[in-house]
């Protein structure tokens, strides 16, 4: 049996910690467009190393790109694709699949608790 190349594909990149946050991060935003800054404050346990680096390499997947606006002083914005907002798209039942079957460590019955979050 033979892997499906498509599926390889999708998984080279969300099986990459932090990628698929960042998107689903991404795709909350206004605009679906965000600042390092408010990526690090929010994404509380990546470092900024490595928000650089995933940041990166989502640009070269051609998922994000980077808007460069030159005033007073440069502001630099991380802007989901078309590409991108497909892809987060695609996520939104893999969101619901997680939501029903989760089962965290250190909680005896998760399905008492239900949170919400924007899919």
């Amino acid at each position: 049996m033979e892997v499906c190349p498509y599926l390889e594909y999708a998984f080279s990149i969300l099986g990459k910690k932090w990628n698929g946050l960042i998107l689903h991060y991404l795709s909350l935003c206004a605009n679906s467009s965000a600042h390092f800054s408010e990526l690090k404050r929010d994404l509380t346990d990546i470092t900024s190393r490595a928000l650089s680096l995933k940041l990166s390499e989502l640009i070269n997947y051609g998922l994000i790109e980077k808007k460069v606006t030159a005033s007073s002083a440069v502001i630099i914005s991380y802007e989901l694709t078309d590409k991108g907002r497909s892809l987060t798209a695609a996520l939104m039942p893999v969101q619901s699949w997680a939501q029903q079957y989760e089962n965290l460590p250190g909680k005896e019955d998760n399905n008492d608790e239900k949170r919400e979050y924007d899919v």
